[in-house]
């Protein structure tokens, strides 16, 4: 039986709101019943600071730091927390909520797409797992976070090694359709990470500064050679085709569909009105 066909898009290194805005147009298109499921690779120009759908930017974010160090600075569509996109590999997969055997709850979701994930760090010869929270009052600690850092604790069916997180998703559904999306850390530069939250003290900035080698790791830090952003590309695209026994097939882009983008992205995710919504 031939395997189901799905998009695949590599688009390198793109700015902030054009990486949102095209994760939003793929979701719309497929919605539509124009494009298949899509997984879809990216970088960002300049380095980002990624925010989540319902966080405060006031309360949680140093803006003077992010201007300082010449970051871009996003609100994505999806939940979750502050994530640095720097030496990282970006995926978002784009997949109806019909899919065949696709779990209907969030949790069981993120599994069979994070089953991709769990593959491609296999693939680079790492021995990833799920991470499953496994008292009451971790899962309390998961709801209630103690600060806005993504990576400052693994949530339920995420990638760790050796007990720490190597890879942070967020997930949303919109008309039908599941966007998820998340940063496969090459590297990790913890000092910088934490400089771009407010904290209520810094004895509590440092406390996550030094708690975060213990909780994330990335892969430079786990592997015995340096690993390229094509070669995690290649590990990573095997690692959904298996995962979700499926077949990549390259997408290109109309100009018309590219216009569209440009569309989303100016009026939404480079319009500040979004970016700094309460």
């Amino acid at each position: 039986m031939s395997k189901t066909v799905w998009h695949f898009i590599n688009s390198g290194k793109c700015s902030a709101s054009f990486n949102m805005a095209l994760d939003e147009a793929l979701l719309e298109w497929h919605s539509q019943g124009e494009i298949g499921p899509v997984l879809r690779f990216y970088e960002w120009e300049p380095a980002t600071l990624s925010i989540g759908y319902f966080q405060s930017v006031e309360k949680e974010i140093d803006l003077d730091v992010v201007k300082q160090l010449g970051l871009g600075f996003v609100r994505r569509p999806t939940g979750g927390r502050g994530v640095l996109h720097e030496h990282e590999l970006t995926y978002s997969v784009i997949v109806s909520e019909e899919y065949p055997d696709m779990p209907e709850t969030v949790t069981e979701a993120y599994r069979v797409i994070s089953g991709g994930l769990l593959e491609g760090f296999r693939n680079l010869g790492l021995n990833a797992e799920f991470s499953v929270p496994e008292t009451v009052k971790q899962n309390a600690d998961l709801r209630n976070p103690k600060s806005g850092v993504c990576f400052d604790a693994p949530s339920w069916y995420e990638l760790v090694v050796e007990g720490k997180k190597v890879a942070g998703s967020a997930q949303t559904r919109q008309k039908g359709v599941i966007l998820q999306h998340g940063a496969i850390l090459l590297s990790l530069d913890e000092d910088k990470l934490v400089s771009l939250f407010k904290f209520k003290s810094e004895r509590l900035r440092e406390r996550t500064r030094l708690a975060l080698p213990k909780k994330a790791v990335a892969i430079d830090r786990l592997t015995h050679r340096p690993i390229s952003i094509d070669e995690c590309a290649d590990a990573f695209a095997k690692g959904f085709e298996d995962a979700l026994d499926m077949q990549l097939e390259p997408l290109t882009l109309t100009d018309a569909q590219l216009a569209k983008v440009k569309e989303i992205e100016e009026q939404k995710y480079a319009n500040d009105e979004w970016t700094f919504r309460k």
